[in-house]
């Protein structure tokens, strides 16, 4: 197969990974429409880098690693599973706290521990459906002979595909009617939102 069919067959598999449904989707739709574009476009941008990361690892062998070491998955699974309860307890407690103080539709955001693009990050670095998604798919592209650059390529790919992706979802919730629908549903968005995350964790700590 031509290598510019093949790369293009490649990023179509990114691209409907990086859309299903996931911790990055959620933190990252409910930052841009919370707080604004600059803290999204930030937070796409820590979630890229934690992307490359990812990348670095699946292009270096990673599925080798997950088939030998099983306890490499079931350790990442457990730290993802903890950092995503976490993340569900911030959310499920602010709007706890203002629901008890009686601000139901407020949208400010109270200060987190951690800046939009450290949160992105971790909440990237610590998923391990990124980590195998991505050592599923990198192996059998990079199988057979290919040009010394197609490595670097594979990871381009992944990488310029994720902050291009998420920084133009970011970009498209600051539509009006979209923020506006938010504003008004924002209480059972963020408990939606929280749940979901919860979920997740759970997900993860049943195996």
């Amino acid at each position: 197969m031509n290598t510019a069919v093949e790369l293009a067959w490649f990023a179509g598999v990114i691209v409907l990974g990086q859309f299903s449904p996931g911790p990055d989707m959620i933190l990252l739709t409910r930052a841009a429409l919370r707080q604004g574009p600059r803290e999204g476009l930030q937070m796409a941008a820590g979630i890229a880098c934690g992307l490359a990361l990812h990348s670095t690892l699946a292009v270096a062998g990673m599925a080798a690693a997950f088939q030998r070491l099983p306890v490499l998955r079931v350790a990442l699974q457990w730290v993802a599973a903890a950092y995503l309860l976490w993340l569900a307890y911030g959310i499920l407690k602010e709007r706890f706290v203002a629901w008890r103080t009686g601000i139901i539709h407020e949208t400010q955001v109270e200060p987190h521990a951690h800046p939009p693009f450290v949160r992105g990050f971790l909440c990237n670095l610590f998923n391990p459906k990124v980590a195998l998604f991505l050592a599923a798919v990198c192996a059998p592209f990079l199988a057979g002979s290919h040009p010394a650059w197609w490595p670097f390529a594979i990871w381009a790919v992944i990488v310029g595909l994720g902050i291009g992706l998420w920084s133009a979802w970011v970009i498209l919730l600051q539509w009006q009617p979209a923020r506006r629908a938010y504003g008004k549903a924002a209480a059972w968005i963020d408990v939606v939102f929280g749940l979901l995350l919860l979920a997740l964790a759970l997900r993860l700590l049943l195996g």
